[in-house]
């Protein structure tokens, strides 16, 4: 067994000086047959330490069905990361942040009436002390002083950032103790004099998040935590990706240059991210300043390994950087081969997608996903429309969250976008009004956290209350995977009109990496083999959706596609390479 403590200068293992060199990899975004490989190529950078989130929402997505198997075997990748000779850091929460839904707050724990979140409230408190006694009933047997390898236990993220409720910090501190985790506690926060006050709590060591002006961020850092070893615990390496805007990349030389910086002045660092992976299925976060921004399927973050596991530039980079501090391996990865290219045609396998809905609940204002414990990403509503005059109607609500596909009589009428804040559209003459709602990805971030999705309020019909509304929910994921049983295909005609279930089945020599090329595709979302991949939309940047090696076979495999709006090819395209946007200018 090993010891790990702070020192009034360094960390200390066995008592002797140790700089931590971590990688961020999130177990929840990795197929779990790549986390092997994954962690192999974190230590061939020369890094010692692998870091992760805890996501809450992951593991408990329903009240009480607590789920550590599969993608979400937290003791087993730890346990992966042990097998290669390397430390590891656990960041449980509650709240992530991590670009992830709902900042990894399960929607039912927002959801309770009277809750007030990451405060010392007592219903909050109760549900967090639960969450807190699993994480830690896998992590504590796997403490260094257990002969396990988890050096250090974040208290909650980026608290100072969100409030300042230090009885919170310190119960956090004081269920984290009780549980039996013994290693150093550690927070983290921007270099930012109010954040790091706020943030901090006693019986936890203060560390930041930042990706330049590493000198004189150190500097403020250490006027916070005037002793003990200085940590980056968020080096950020580049950045994430949002629909509609560009996709992000950061100078391979210059995130180089910080990284040697921060070396050079002695600091310990984790890399956010060394790996990003994927927000498969319904799993991508949003941010709201002032606007509803949805973030997209691809997590590559620009960093070293990329969204497939592959070297990049900055992956060579950070080697030679971290080599002329540190030992690094003579090994090195080999460079990413070409993935499989071909193109099969889709055959629509359900045009009314929407009549495979859950029973619907009739309620006034119309029920939330919130309201109906709904996680499937889709909700019907339905209402009577009054008797139809001569002219124009006009649809209005409070707030639609976070897609609405309008129709009438069984005719399209329009859409409407929250991120565009679009609240309202004229209708046509007619009886039955019908809306598709798509939750489009939970706020990850500050104060909107929790808030409720779907239609919002009662709606109103010519300033009129609207009522007589019906919910129905309907799951992505079990529409994809009905579509993958082929039943009833019907060869595609260009273009088709969503919403509507393509498919087709394709034949692999091998199981391989591949890459779903959604051009020509308007907004939906794919499953391969059961597996779903999660959303594509037009507006990009994405264009591309990763598809795991192990998620596919030898032989038979099957692809469907949930398009809500139009497919004006379609095919099923697979390219040599990834796809994620135009670059910032």
């Amino acid at each position: 067994m090993s010891t790990f403590e702070i020192g009034e200068a360094d960390f200390l293992l066995d008592g002797r000086p140790h700089r931590i060199l971590a990688g961020a990899l999130h177990y929840f975004r990795v197929h779990p047959e790549h986390w092997a490989d994954r962690i192999r190529k974190a230590r061939l950078m020369g890094l010692n330490t692998i870091e992760t989130y805890v996501a809450w929402n992951a593991h408990e997505p329903v009240r009480g069905e607590w789920d550590a198997s599969g993608q979400h075997d937290l003791g087993r990748f730890l346990d992966l990361v042990a097998e290669e000779g390397m430390h590891a850091i656990v960041r449980p929460g509650p709240y992530i942040c991590a670009e992830w839904h709902n900042g990894g707050l399960p929607t039912w724990l927002t959801a309770l009436p009277g809750i007030v979140l990451r405060r010392s409230e007592p219903t909050y408190l109760a549900e967090v002390t639960r969450y807190l006694q699993r994480v830690y009933e896998i992590v504590e047997p796997r403490q260094i002083d257990r002969g396990g390898n988890v050096i250090l236990v974040q208290i909650e993220n980026e608290y100072g950032a969100y409030g300042d409720d230090a009885e919170y910090l310190a119960e956090l501190v004081r269920l984290t103790r009780a549980a039996g985790i013994t290693v150093p506690f550690t927070t983290v926060d921007q270099p930012q004099p109010q954040m790091l006050r706020d943030g901090s709590v006693a019986g936890a060591h203060l560390t930041g998040s930042f990706g330049s002006r590493a000198t004189e961020r150190l500097a403020t850092l250490r006027e916070h935590q005037p002793t003990g070893p200085l940590m980056c615990s968020e080096f950020w390496d580049g950045w994430f990706d949002s629909w509609t805007g560009p996709h992000h990349t950061t100078s391979a030389a210059d995130a180089a240059a910080e990284l040697d910086a921060l070396l050079a002045a002695g600091a310990s660092v984790n890399v956010y991210m060394f790996h990003g992976g994927t927000n498969f299925a319904l799993t991508n976060g949003a941010n709201h300043k002032g606007r509803y921004v949805p973030i997209l399927t691809s997590y590559d973050y620009d960093a070293p390994l990329d969204e497939a596991g592959d070297p990049t530039e900055k992956y060579r980079a950070f080697r030679e950087v971290i080599a002329r501090y540190a030992p690094v391996p003579d090994e090195q990865p080999a460079p990413a081969a070409p993935a499989p290219s071909f193109e099969v045609p889709l055959a629509v396998v359900d045009a009314t997608p929407w009549e495979r809905a859950a029973a619907p609940v009739a309620q006034d204002p119309p029920a939330t996903f919130d309201g109906l414990e709904h996680l499937g990403g889709l909700l019907r509503y339905d209402v009577e429309l009054p008797e139809p005059n001569d002219a124009a109607r006009v649809l209005e609500f409070d707030d639609v969250r976070d897609a609405a596909w309008i129709a009438v009589d069984g005719r399209p009428v329009g859409r409407l976008l929250r991120a565009l804040q679009e609240r309202s559209i004229a209708l046509p003459p007619g009886r039955r009004l019908r809306v598709l709602v798509e939750e489009q990805g939970r706020v990850n971030y500050a104060e909107r956290l929790g808030e409720p999705k779907g239609l919002i309020g009662q709606p109103r019909l010519d300033g009129r209350p609207l009522e007589g509304w019906s919910a129905a929910p309907i799951d992505l994921a079990e529409l994809a995977r009905h579509g993958e049983s082929l039943a009833g295909a019907v060869a595609a005609e260009r273009p088709v009109a969503g919403p509507v279930v393509l498919a087709a089945a394709f034949e692999l020599d091998e199981p391989a990496d591949l890459f779903l090329d959604t051009h020509g595709w308007g907004r939906g979302a794919v499953s391969v083999n059961g597996f779903l991949l999660g959303r594509y939309w037009r507006n990009g940047p994405q264009r591309t959706l990763y598809v795991p090696g192990p998620v596919l076979r030898a032989g038979r495999n099957t692809i469907a596609v949930v398009e809500l709006e139009a497919a004006a090819l379609p095919s099923a395209r697979f390219v040599p390479a990834p796809l994620l946007g135009h670059l910032e200018e």
